[in-house]
């Protein structure tokens, strides 16, 4: 069994512990109001971009199956504001404990210390996931097409539209994108890191994004480009082959400079201070 089997059989067991019963989008929309915030509009931030050349999704992360942990000494709201003021457009919180050591908890923290949209990150196999990233202050989720059916992504898609949600839909090779664009896919993720093997290759992205070019009304969809963004050359490659916005989590967290990495990342000038470790 390849680590994402095993991450999707722990969920499995995770969600058998959620309250029973159906979510309708009634239910999340009440959630998100119960926040008295509103949702943040994911999309618009990442096609417009605050300061930079392109979108940054900016990830709050400890850890992961890979690389163990990545940052001992994660304060997740020092990060989030130390890539809000480094001008990223959204930020990604990992939500998964065992593997990521990850929380929801760190999702409120974040969301209470910074105006920016945020994605929870985490792998959804249920709707109870949804109703919990609403109640915890996401205002988009991940939906990984590789550890879902069909009726689960169309399902679990319509259902985040039709509450607000906006919903980053990941894929990895040409099969999967073509199942995210039958689902009507807006926001399209391509992860360079092959989750079944971990190894990583930016020429994901170009040869999907030449195929999502082809497609009915490309106008109409954003494309992500995630894992594996380690320079500013990366950055360059990826946007000249039409992805929007890049997901940089990894890179960031090691860098011993947070702020000063992600401006470079993204093309824009260093927001100045001590570096963010």
């Amino acid at each position: 069994m390849n680590i994402l089997d095993t991450i999707v059989a722990q969920k499995r067991v995770e969600v058998a512990r959620l309250p029973s019963g159906p979510i309708g989008a009634h239910d999340l929309r009440a959630a998100l109001s119960r926040r008295g915030t509103g949702v943040r509009d994911f999309s618009a931030a990442l096609a417009t971009p605050r300061q930079g050349d392109i979108g940054l999704i900016a990830e709050v992360k400890k850890a992961s199956p890979s690389a163990g942990v990545i940052c001992p000494d994660f304060d997740p709201v020092r990060i989030a504001r130390a890539y809000e003021a480094a001008g990223a457009s959204c930020l990604s919180v990992l939500t998964d404990e065992k593997f990521f050591q990850g929380s929801l908890e760190f999702l409120r923290a974040v969301r209470s210390a910074v105006s920016l949209p945020l994605l929870r990150k985490d792998f959804i196999i249920d709707e109870r996931q949804i109703l919990e990233a609403a109640e915890a202050g996401a205002d988009a989720i991940l939906l990984i097409v590789a550890i879902l059916d069909d009726v689960r992504l169309s399902h679990f898609h319509a259902l985040a539209d039709a509450a607000g949600l906006a919903a980053l839909v990941e894929v990895h090779d040409e099969a999967e994108l073509t199942r995210a664009l039958a689902c009507g896919a807006r926001l399209i993720g391509v992860n360079n890191r092959n989750l079944k093997t971990f190894t990583v290759d930016l020429a994901t992205t170009e040869h999907l994004a030449r195929i999502l070019a082809r497609a009915d009304r490309p106008a109409d969809r954003l494309l992500v480009a995630e894992s594996g963004i380690r320079t500013r050359s990366d950055v360059v490659r990826l946007r000249d082959c039409g992805a929007r916005a890049i997901l940089v989590g990894e890179t960031l967290m090691r860098s011993g400079d947070i702020s000063g990495t992600a401006a470079a990342l993204i093309g824009a000038e260093p927001c100045g201070g001590p570096p963010i470790r």
